[in-house]
């Protein structure tokens, strides 16, 4: 149980880097004239993203699971994962945010993985980050009933995002 509090609380020290990172680009948006869009939908995600890891963790400790080869897994898909938001970051800069902003003169990332893959952040970071805190955890349940849960506000999300962009 150790190795994966340890795992799970290192990915999750990262995941409030990110955090710190979106907060301070949040703010320049909005000196900036950016508007937010999908607002209570980005509420719920936030919500559903925490209470899917902790979800996750305390399944690991409800059944005093070991670190195995689901665990090793895991650890490779959320090391994945997070290489791919912190690529994403990089890419987008300041204006990458946990939220939906559209600032004025909002600019479109065009280079190759973005061309590639409509919306890297959530299918190469998020939904990846989610299965491997799953099975880091042996998280049975978790993935069973959260990961649809957390899937269906995604789709939410994307349209949302679809729609905000649409007109830049």
């Amino acid at each position: 149980m150790t190795t994966i509090f340890v795992t799970f609380a290192f990915f999750f020290l990262l995941r409030l880097l990110s955090l710190f990172i979106s907060i301070k680009n949040e703010k320049k948006l909005i000196r900036l004239g950016a508007v937010q869009h999908g607002k209570f939908v980005s509420f719920l995600l936030t919500l559903s993203h925490i209470s899917y890891y902790f979800a996750s963790l305390y399944e690991a400790y409800s059944t005093n699971v070991a670190y195995n080869s689901y665990s090793a897994c895991g650890t490779a898909l959320m090391a994945f994962a997070y290489l791919v938001l912190f690529y994403v970051i990089y890419k987008l800069k300041d204006i990458w945010t946990l939220k939906v902003y559209i600032a004025p003169n909002h600019r479109i990332e065009k280079s190759f993985l973005f061309r590639i893959v409509k919306h890297p952040n959530y299918f190469l970071n998020i939904i990846p980050e989610l299965i491997g805190v799953g099975l880091l955890c042996n998280a049975w349940h978790t993935l069973m009933f959260g990961l649809p849960a957390y899937s269906l506000l995604l789709a939410i999300r994307i349209v949302q995002e679809e729609h905000a962009m649409k007109h830049l």
